[in-house]
């Protein structure tokens, strides 16, 4: 059996060449990752009043390798009663659709920032997030959604069985294609 290694070059290189290039490129490159989900969403009865008062929480990050500049959490209806956890500087400013903005002048690489809202009937959550956007474009909303957090010897594991099915598919692959190589030539 001969196996004709220019084709096999001719055909790995400009494959391994574009894997390497499109790894590399997610590596290195710098901009800002902002995105955001739904923290929880709640509803309580004032014991005293007896008033129904919702509550959510909307949280905000970066995970980019670059500083997100002007992030602007967009709202349709923006209640009197909100913090923001952890502490940080923001403003508040009206848009041009009568909704309000909270508006970070910075949000760094790996910051998260949580908004909780509390606000009465007729009120829902659903009036009052409209989008989150920054100066290089809009952030991806995340659905998120509750999972079992599995220790790291268990991940490991994982890992190295991964690791060994992909070592195992690529050997298998080079002999399924040295054989048809070798039957064609």
């Amino acid at each position: 059996m001969k196996v004709n290694f220019s084709i096999v070059v001719d055909i790995f290189i400009p494959l391994a060449t574009l894997i390497l290039g499109f790894v590399l490129t997610r590596l290195v490159e710098r901009k800002p990752k902002v995105g955001y989900y739904l923290g929880y969403v709640s509803s309580f009865t004032h014991q005293v009043t007896k008033t129904k008062l919702n509550s959510h929480s909307i949280v905000v990050f970066n995970n980019g390798k670059k500083t997100a500049k002007n992030v602007r959490v967009g709202h349709n209806l923006l209640p009197r009663n909100f913090d923001i956890n952890p502490s940080k500087v923001c403003k508040t400013e009206r848009t041009s659709g009568g909704g309000k903005d909270i508006k970070f002048s910075t949000l760094v690489p790996n910051e998260t920032v949580t908004i909780s809202y509390l606000y009465s009937l007729p009120v829902t959550f659903q009036q009052i997030n409209s989008q989150v956007k920054h100066d290089e474009g809009l952030a991806k909303l995340i659905p998120v959604l509750p999972t079992r957090q599995y220790p790291k010897w268990q991940i490991r594991i994982f890992k190295f069985l991964i690791l060994l099915g992909t070592i195992a598919f690529i050997y298998l692959t080079y002999v399924i294609l040295s054989r048809l190589i070798a039957l064609i030539f």
